[in-house]
């Protein structure tokens, strides 16, 4: 590997690890075309004891994000050592209370694509009448529009309107998706997006086909792609890192 992509001495090997893998996804999602300006966020807890977690620097696009320019905080919002950027305060609204209160959050997502946020507009929201939407059977919450998610009250009613359920669409806004693993909540929230691509393609052509309680259970019993058991998505996740390693390897410094 280049020197250039050298590990840091102020970071652990743990911490340095949790950093790559999280500015890849940042390129990841530039990639894909889920980047949003400067805005938007995907935070990751830092291994260890303490309770940090990793979040984009306000100001940069997702392009520019690497592994030693990602701001680690607490869950009061502070930076924890040195950052040239601060984070955008839309952003720790509900990833601190999420990460503060769920153990398992250990990542959390939040995007503005056009068939996410449409389904979010919709008053019957995501419709469970796709192959991938059927994953998702029983896994979405919503949580009411309140406007711009800034202050801090708000995230503790963000965190009871998920009920525990990992991914929930804030009404008139966008989705908000939670995993264990940074690559179960990446392959969580391709899968939304893909059905919800679906749905906005298919819901003009007429009356959608329902799929039966049944069929959508046997879907997310047999869906691999948050299965722990089948590696809850770090295959699809590593190819896609491989892909960006092909074309932006920039992210690892």
């Amino acid at each position: 590997m280049s020197e250039a992509f050298l590990r840091p001495a102020r970071f652990s090997e743990a911490e340095w690890a949790a950093r790559v893998q999280l500015a890849a996804c940042y390129r990841i999602f530039a990639h894909l075309g889920w980047a949003e300006l400067i805005y938007n966020h995907i935070s990751l807890r830092v291994p260890g004891p303490d309770d940090h977690f990793l979040i984009n620097p306000f100001g940069l696009h997702y392009t520019e994000v690497t592994a030693s320019n990602l701001v680690k905080v607490d869950i009061d919002g502070h930076t924890i050592g040195h950052s040239d950027w601060p984070i955008n305060p839309a952003g720790f609204t509900f990833h601190g209370a999420i990460h503060a209160t769920l153990p398992d959050a250990h990542c959390v997502m939040h995007v503005h694509t056009t068939p996410t946020m449409a389904v979010c507009c919709l008053k019957d929201g995501l419709s469970f009448t796709n192959f991938y939407a059927a994953q998702l059977h029983g896994q979405v919450a919503y949580h009411e529009f309140e406007g711009i998610t800034v202050h801090r009250d708000e995230g503790a009613r963000i965190l009871a309107s998920s009920g525990g359920k990992p991914v929930l669409l804030l009404r008139n806004h966008g989705p908000v998706v939670m995993g264990s693993t940074l690559a179960q909540a990446f392959n969580r929230l391709w899968v939304l997006q893909r059905a919800c691509e679906v749905q906005m393609a298919s819901q003009p052509l007429g009356e959608l086909q329902p799929i039966s309680e049944a069929a959508l259970q046997a879907c997310v019993r047999d869906s691999l792609n948050f299965n722990p058991k089948f590696g809850a998505g770090e295959d699809s996740f590593a190819a896609m890192q491989r892909l960006i390693d092909r074309i932006d390897p920039g992210y690892r410094a």
